[in-house]
């Protein structure tokens, strides 16, 4: 089960929140609170894996509440106004919903959570062997993905692409880049660039600004040129 909160200080809004939330069977409820400050308390004390958040609110905004966090949840934003889109996903949001949101919306994003979830436990629960893998949203289809399988990354905007070794055609999925680069065993896959993680064991050469998997080029930004370094010191 998913651990949630739901936050809106709009009581109509609070109440058909929790009861969207009670028709998805693997949501669990924790609280429902009309502002962030009690929500804050109530994490203090309760687990909790997913934050439904209404943007504008009296005191402390959703936004506010989102970069005050040090280790964030998943969040779905839900408010009135699309002005808030790009920041909310520059704030690596699981999604954002602008009211009214329909229930077939809110399910699909309840599940695009869900994915994410499940992804973040595969990993967590793998043993480092070669048997390792997560599952990844493809056209409404979970495809399974091998972690040994994987030669590199690529984001594109709010999508990846997941090049493996056993596939001349990659696998497509939405993603943010940097879920999938948290899920990714940092001793076995490096980030080189905004738009490119890479497997260590694929590389098979290195250069300043660039590295190589056979004759593919994949290019090294200054922001993660240090972590090539590390490569190469191990």
């Amino acid at each position: 089960m998913i651990r949630c909160i739901a936050i809106d200080d709009e009581p109509l809004a609070l109440e058909l929140l929790e009861d969207n939330i009670s028709k998805v069977p693997f949501l669990q409820l924790v609280a429902a609170c009309d502002n962030a400050l009690d929500a804050m308390k109530i994490m203090e004390k309760e687990p909790v894996d997913l934050i439904f958040l209404d943007i504008q609110m009296p005191g402390l905004t959703g936004l506010q509440f989102i970069n005050s966090m040090t280790a964030k949840p998943m969040i779905i934003l839900i408010t009135a106004y699309e002005k808030y889109a790009l920041e909310g996903f520059n704030l690596a949001v699981t999604d954002y919903l602008v009211k009214p949101v329909s229930l077939d919306r809110f399910v699909k994003a309840c599940y695009k959570a869900k994915e994410f979830y499940d992804l973040k436990h595969s990993v967590k629960e793998s043993t480092g062997t070669p048997n390792d893998y997560f599952f990844v949203n493809v056209e409404y289809s979970l495809v399974k993905i091998s972690l040994p399988d994987i030669v590199y990354v690529e984001g594109l905007k709010d999508y990846i692409k997941i090049h493996l070794k056993s596939s001349t055609k990659p696998v497509v999925t939405r993603m943010p880049m940097k879920t999938i680069e948290e899920q990714l065993p940092s001793k076995s896959f490096v980030r080189i660039h905004k738009s490119y993680i890479v497997a260590v064991a694929f590389i098979t050469s290195i250069r300043k600004t660039s590295v190589f998997i056979d004759s593919t080029e994949l290019p090294v930004s200054e922001l993660y040129r240090e972590a090539i370094t590390t490569i190469t010191n191990r």
